[in-house]
């Protein structure tokens, strides 16, 4: 019997983590606030007792408002995923670590590859490389997955704020020079899958195909919802936030294509399908 922990699993990637991985066969444990504080050894330790392999996507993710809790950040983000490697390191087990695309803050449009120098432009990206940094440290079996501009059906995020918006108001501005790949957290869990039956090592970057601004993936919501909203351009200093954001997101994906046993979609087929099945569930 295949056993998975996954730590932050009621979110919106473990969520469709845990449908996928028990599709697949897996006994899946959920960990999860507010009984699971991964910031606890002895709770870190008891979920890994009752696993194979553990994936972490426990993570503090309010990137504004970390600016002013670096301490509760750097805890989560960091210092728990460097003892959850130690305790993986001595279990002998396999962990896979869900990261971000804020670690890097590099303002030219070239696509990242693993191999590129982070630079993270916040206290929430600083703390997501340095839980990379403290894992890789720890000497455990484990593989870093970078995803970016996740959504799905399971949590808030960029498209439903922009449906919301829409709905509400006649006329939107977004941010255009933002560049990334919108990725659906169902093709996410689909990759870590892939992990778990191969079991790679080390740092890998994960993403739908193709890149496009905030303003362009509005622009496409909006037609593909049907929806009367205008939608105009502008830059990231008109909405001022507490924490920058890094305006090149684009991915280089090449090295997870080697272990993924799927061709990875364009970011405009599976933001269709996942457009056309939120219509679909407001009609019932």
């Amino acid at each position: 019997m295949k056993r998975l922990a996954i730590l932050g699993g009621n979110g919106m990637l473990g969520s469709d983590l845990r449908i996928a991985a028990t599709a697949s066969g897996w006994t899946v444990n959920i960990y999860d606030l507010p009984d699971f504080q991964i910031t606890s050894s002895l709770q870190l330790e008891k979920a890994l007792d009752s696993c194979d392999c553990v994936v972490n996507c426990a993570a503090y993710t309010a990137v504004d408002k970390a600016e002013t809790e670096p301490e509760l950040c750097e805890a989560v983000n960091a210092l728990a995923v460097g003892e959850l490697g130690r305790i993986v390191a001595a279990a002998g087990k396999y962990v896979i670590h869900i990261s971000t695309d804020f670690v890097f803050g590099d303002l030219t449009d070239s696509p990242q590859c693993e191999t590129d120098q982070p630079n993270p432009l916040n206290v929430y990206g600083r703390s997501k490389l340095h839980g990379e940094q403290l894992l890789a440290a720890s000497g455990c079996r484990h593989a870093v997955i970078r995803g970016e501009w996740t959504y799905g059906l399971h949590g808030n995020n960029f498209i439903s704020k922009i449906l919301t918006l829409a709905t509400e108001r006649k006329s939107l501005q977004v941010i255009s020079d933002q560049t990334g790949a919108p990725t659906a957290t169902a093709d996410f869990a689909s990759a870590i899958l892939c992990f778990l039956d191969s079991k790679p090592e080390g740092l890998y970057h994960f993403a739908a195909d193709g890149f496009a601004s905030r303003y362009e993936v509005a622009e496409f919501i909006i037609r593909r919802a049907q929806l009367e909203t205008s939608v105009s351009p502008c830059l990231s200093n008109a909405f001022p936030t507490p924490a920058v954001r890094p305006k090149n997101s684009n991915f280089d994906c090449s090295k997870i294509d080697q272990i993924l046993n799927f061709k990875r979609p364009l970011w405009q087929d599976t933001l269709t399908d996942f457009i056309d099945t939120l219509k679909l569930q407001a009609k019932k």
